[in-house]
């Protein structure tokens, strides 16, 4: 019985780190223009532009990071519909992604995916205005460092247009 659990446990414990973790590779195609305006699975049309996606498992909405290893172009897309009917392949993308990856000519290529967390930059934290001054000195000083070095090439141009 213990055995049992800890294999069952095992077992679920690894698909979700597959699942979460992973990266899958396999091979990725695109939709035909035929399937322009068309409803996808989750009941959104279809547009070629849009960068979007069929995969079989992932939930609809989610986010994927699709990379091409041979010229490492990387697109993020949406999950919107289900598939791609053949089971050798991983992933069908819309027209927009695949342009943007290079695989438009080869209609087929081999790719990496990965899901894609957005994680939000940190809050603003308030900041001392005092920060923001320089010392009166420290201006001075770098004012006639411009000035000096401005000096200088307006010097050396003039003396070059003279010759």
């Amino acid at each position: 019985m213990k055995k049992t659990v800890s294999f069952f446990m095992v077992c679920i414990v690894s698909s979700l780190s597959f699942h979460i973790f992973s990266q899958e590779k396999g091979k990725a195609s695109f939709y035909s223009h035929k399937m322009q305006g068309r409803k996808t699975s989750c009941g959104e049309p279809y547009h070629s532009d849009s960068l979007t996606c069929a995969h079989r498992t992932y939930p609809f909405g989610t986010l994927l990071m699709v990379k091409n290893p041979e010229n490492d172009k990387m697109v993020v897309v949406k999950v919107t519909d289900r598939g791609p009917s053949r089971k050798n392949r991983l992933i069908d993308l819309s027209y927009a992604a695949a342009r943007q990856l290079g695989i438009i000519r080869q209609g087929i290529a081999e790719i990496e995916l990965k899901e894609w967390k957005f994680t939000p930059s940190p809050p603003l934290q308030p900041f001392d205005i005092k920060k923001l001054f320089i010392p009166a000195e420290t201006a001075i000083d770098i004012s006639k460092k411009l000035i000096a070095t401005y000096s200088k090439t307006r010097i050396i141009n003039r003396s070059a247009v003279r010759h």
